[in-house]
Protein backbone atom coordinates (compact mmCIF):
# COMPACT_ATOMS: atom_id res chain seq x y z
CA UNK A 1 0.00 0.00 0.00
CA UNK A 2 1.38 3.38 -1.05
CA UNK A 3 -1.19 5.63 0.68
CA UNK A 4 -2.27 6.00 4.29
CA UNK A 5 -5.23 8.13 5.36
CA UNK A 6 -5.06 8.63 9.11
CA UNK A 7 -8.60 9.26 10.30
CA UNK A 8 -8.94 11.53 13.31
CA UNK A 9 -11.77 11.24 15.82
CA UNK A 10 -11.14 14.77 17.14
CA UNK A 11 -11.63 16.25 13.68
CA UNK A 12 -14.87 14.32 13.28
CA UNK A 13 -16.09 15.58 16.64
CA UNK A 14 -15.39 19.16 15.48
CA UNK A 15 -17.42 18.43 12.31
CA UNK A 16 -14.34 18.74 10.09
CA UNK A 17 -14.92 16.46 7.13
CA UNK A 18 -13.20 14.60 5.68
CA UNK A 19 -11.68 13.76 9.05
CA UNK A 20 -8.28 12.89 7.64
CA UNK A 21 -5.38 13.98 9.83
CA UNK A 22 -2.98 15.84 7.53
CA UNK A 23 0.01 15.33 9.83
CA UNK A 24 -0.03 11.50 9.85
CA UNK A 25 -1.49 10.78 6.39
CA UNK A 26 0.85 10.24 3.46
CA UNK A 27 1.18 9.10 -0.12
CA UNK A 28 4.17 7.60 -1.87
CA UNK A 29 2.73 8.41 -5.29
CA UNK A 30 4.12 11.96 -5.40
CA UNK A 31 7.17 11.00 -7.43
CA UNK A 32 5.12 8.91 -9.84
CA UNK A 33 2.59 11.71 -10.38
CA UNK A 34 5.08 14.58 -10.44
CA UNK A 35 5.38 14.58 -14.24
CA UNK A 36 1.59 14.76 -14.59
CA UNK A 37 1.32 17.58 -12.04
CA UNK A 38 4.21 19.48 -13.63
CA UNK A 39 2.43 19.31 -16.99
CA UNK A 40 -0.65 20.90 -15.38
CA UNK A 41 1.25 23.50 -13.36
CA UNK A 42 5.03 23.45 -12.74
CA UNK A 43 4.51 25.00 -9.29
CA UNK A 44 1.89 22.52 -8.04
CA UNK A 45 4.35 20.37 -6.08
CA UNK A 46 5.84 23.51 -4.51
CA UNK A 47 2.36 24.65 -3.44
CA UNK A 48 1.53 21.20 -2.07
CA UNK A 49 4.79 20.98 -0.14
CA UNK A 50 4.30 24.54 1.13
CA UNK A 51 0.87 23.70 2.54
CA UNK A 52 2.22 20.55 4.13
CA UNK A 53 5.08 22.50 5.75
CA UNK A 54 2.70 25.19 7.05
CA UNK A 55 0.47 22.56 8.66
CA UNK A 56 3.45 20.77 10.22
CA UNK A 57 4.86 24.04 11.56
CA UNK A 58 1.43 24.97 12.93
CA UNK A 59 1.33 21.65 14.79
CA UNK A 60 4.62 22.56 16.52
CA UNK A 61 3.49 26.13 17.26
CA UNK A 62 0.25 25.00 18.89
CA UNK A 63 2.26 23.40 21.69
CA UNK A 64 4.08 26.70 22.31
CA UNK A 65 0.82 28.66 22.26
CA UNK A 66 -0.72 26.29 24.79
CA UNK A 67 2.27 26.69 27.11
CA UNK A 68 3.04 30.42 26.92
CA UNK A 69 0.34 32.03 24.78
CA UNK A 70 0.10 33.44 21.26
CA UNK A 71 1.68 36.76 22.26
CA UNK A 72 5.04 35.01 22.70
CA UNK A 73 5.19 34.13 19.00
CA UNK A 74 7.00 36.11 16.35
CA UNK A 75 4.98 37.80 13.61
CA UNK A 76 6.07 35.18 11.05
CA UNK A 77 4.81 32.44 13.36
CA UNK A 78 1.48 34.23 13.81
CA UNK A 79 1.21 34.33 10.01
CA UNK A 80 1.81 30.57 9.91
CA UNK A 81 -1.02 29.99 12.40
CA UNK A 82 -3.46 32.20 10.49
CA UNK A 83 -2.65 30.66 7.11
CA UNK A 84 -2.89 27.14 8.58
CA UNK A 85 -6.37 28.05 9.83
CA UNK A 86 -7.31 29.17 6.30
CA UNK A 87 -5.94 25.93 4.86
CA UNK A 88 -7.86 23.77 7.29
CA UNK A 89 -11.16 25.63 7.21
CA UNK A 90 -11.32 26.85 3.62
CA UNK A 91 -9.33 24.28 1.66
CA UNK A 92 -9.27 20.94 3.48
CA UNK A 93 -12.74 21.02 5.03
CA UNK A 94 -15.39 20.04 2.50
CA UNK A 95 -19.16 19.71 2.33
CA UNK A 96 -20.03 16.87 -0.03
CA UNK A 97 -23.69 17.94 -0.05
CA UNK A 98 -23.05 21.39 -1.56
CA UNK A 99 -22.98 22.25 -5.24
CA UNK A 100 -19.65 24.05 -4.89
CA UNK A 101 -17.75 21.64 -2.65
CA UNK A 102 -18.81 18.12 -3.63
CA UNK A 103 -15.97 18.03 -6.14
CA UNK A 104 -12.77 19.98 -6.62
CA UNK A 105 -11.28 19.66 -10.10
CA UNK A 106 -7.50 19.87 -10.34
CA UNK A 107 -7.46 23.42 -11.84
CA UNK A 108 -9.49 24.68 -8.86
CA UNK A 109 -7.24 22.82 -6.42
CA UNK A 110 -4.11 24.24 -8.02
CA UNK A 111 -5.57 27.76 -8.11
CA UNK A 112 -6.66 27.64 -4.49
CA UNK A 113 -3.25 26.37 -3.40
CA UNK A 114 -1.57 29.09 -5.46
CA UNK A 115 -3.66 31.81 -3.76
CA UNK A 116 -3.04 30.46 -0.26
CA UNK A 117 0.72 30.09 -0.80
CA UNK A 118 0.90 33.53 -2.46
CA UNK A 119 -0.82 35.04 0.58
CA UNK A 120 1.50 33.19 2.96
CA UNK A 121 4.66 34.14 1.05
CA UNK A 122 3.54 37.77 0.84
CA UNK A 123 2.84 37.82 4.59
CA UNK A 124 6.30 36.42 5.30
CA UNK A 125 7.96 38.81 2.85
CA UNK A 126 6.27 41.96 4.11
CA UNK A 127 6.78 41.04 7.76
CA UNK A 128 10.51 40.52 7.11
CA UNK A 129 10.98 43.61 4.91
CA UNK A 130 9.12 45.91 7.28
CA UNK A 131 11.53 45.01 10.08
CA UNK A 132 14.22 46.89 8.12
CA UNK A 133 12.14 50.07 7.98
CA UNK A 134 10.70 52.52 10.51
CA UNK A 135 7.16 51.30 9.82
CA UNK A 136 6.88 47.85 11.38
CA UNK A 137 4.05 45.76 9.95
CA UNK A 138 2.45 43.12 12.14
CA UNK A 139 0.16 40.22 11.36
CA UNK A 140 -2.61 42.11 13.16
CA UNK A 141 -2.14 45.06 10.75
CA UNK A 142 -2.24 42.72 7.74
CA UNK A 143 -5.45 41.11 8.99
CA UNK A 144 -6.99 44.50 9.76
CA UNK A 145 -6.20 45.83 6.27
CA UNK A 146 -7.17 42.70 4.37
CA UNK A 147 -10.02 41.22 6.40
CA UNK A 148 -12.80 42.51 4.12
CA UNK A 149 -10.82 42.11 0.91
CA UNK A 150 -8.08 39.53 0.52
CA UNK A 151 -8.92 37.30 3.48
CA UNK A 152 -12.58 37.33 2.54
CA UNK A 153 -11.67 36.47 -1.07
CA UNK A 154 -9.55 33.56 0.16
CA UNK A 155 -12.51 32.28 2.16
CA UNK A 156 -14.78 32.63 -0.88
CA UNK A 157 -12.58 30.55 -3.23
CA UNK A 158 -14.33 27.33 -2.28
CA UNK A 159 -17.61 28.73 -3.63
CA UNK A 160 -16.33 28.67 -7.22
CA UNK A 161 -18.51 26.06 -8.88
CA UNK A 162 -16.54 22.99 -10.00
CA UNK A 163 -18.51 22.62 -13.24
CA UNK A 164 -17.41 26.02 -14.60
CA UNK A 165 -15.15 25.85 -17.64
CA UNK A 166 -11.51 25.26 -16.69
CA UNK A 167 -10.38 28.56 -18.24
CA UNK A 168 -12.86 30.50 -16.12
CA UNK A 169 -11.76 28.79 -12.90
CA UNK A 170 -8.09 29.37 -13.72
CA UNK A 171 -8.69 33.04 -14.59
CA UNK A 172 -10.62 33.75 -11.37
CA UNK A 173 -7.95 32.22 -9.19
CA UNK A 174 -5.01 33.69 -11.14
CA UNK A 175 -6.67 37.11 -10.82
CA UNK A 176 -6.99 36.60 -7.07
CA UNK A 177 -3.31 35.63 -6.74
CA UNK A 178 -2.37 38.78 -8.66
CA UNK A 179 -4.70 40.88 -6.50
CA UNK A 180 -3.02 39.49 -3.37
CA UNK A 181 0.43 40.51 -4.63
CA UNK A 182 -0.81 43.99 -5.62
CA UNK A 183 -2.50 44.61 -2.25
CA UNK A 184 0.66 43.64 -0.38
CA UNK A 185 2.70 45.99 -2.58
CA UNK A 186 0.31 48.83 -1.71
CA UNK A 187 0.51 48.02 2.00
CA UNK A 188 4.29 48.02 1.98
CA UNK A 189 4.54 51.33 0.12
CA UNK A 190 1.85 53.25 2.04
Amino acid sequence: MQVFWGLDKKLAQRKHFPSVNWNISFSNYDRKLQEYYNARDPDFMRYKDGVKNILQEENDLIEIVQLVGKDSLGEDQKATLEVAKLIKEEFLQQNAFSEYDYNCPLPKTIGMLKCIITYYEQCQRILTESQKTERKISMALIEENFNTTIINDLKEMKFILPDLPEKEIVKKLDDLAEKIENEFRKLLHN
